[in-house]
């Protein structure tokens, strides 16, 4: 999908958790989760991230999906998709994502999709949810997309090579 003039990346990253944020098993992740989002805060072509209570070692995992306190999201908009590949696929967040099916279940449904969105707005859960729920259901539109669907993708080309990522 080509990047609209005036617009950004936006991107839900929707996951279930293997026990509640609490437990020793997801322990290692919940402590991640306030240096890997302070990478990514720092991170070129950053521009928003939806936030949660501010509660040390909690991200935004207060924000639930369909009240199940394991699914957990991630919300945020970039300037563009290679800035969001190079935070993905350069940083610490690689290394945990690497790691994900320590701390994550796999699930059926198509758990990722991005969309551009113009240039100051600031998605809403709800509304990264419908874009989530129009890709489960139509595929790639200008609506909802995922890697694969972006040419300009290449690390993500690369990384899905070395490590099986989707």
């Amino acid at each position: 999908m080509a990047h609209p003039a005036g617009h950004h990346l936006a991107q839900l990253n929707v996951g279930r958790l293997v026990a509640e944020t609490s437990d020793p098993r997801v322990a290692p992740f919940m402590r991640a989760l306030d240096a890997v989002n302070a990478v990514g805060k720092r991170s070129p072509g950053f521009v928003w991230m939806m936030a949660g209570s501010g509660e040390p070692g909690t991200g935004n995992t207060e924000a639930k999906i369909g009240g199940d306190p394991r699914f957990v999201s991630n919300l945020t908009v970039w300037e563009d998709v290679e800035s969001l590949e190079a935070f993905v696929w350069t940083t610490v967040h690689r290394q945990f994502y690497a790691r994900r099916a320590e701390w994550f279940e796999v699930l059926a449904d198509q758990h990722f999709v991005m969309w551009w969105v113009p240039a100051g707005h600031r998605p809403t859960l709800a509304e990264a949810l419908e874009r989530l729920d129009d890709y489960r259901e139509n595929g790639p539109s200008e609506r909802a997309f995922g890697w694969a669907d972006l040419p300009q993708a290449r690390l993500w080309r690369d990384a899905r090579c070395d490590t099986g990522a989707a």
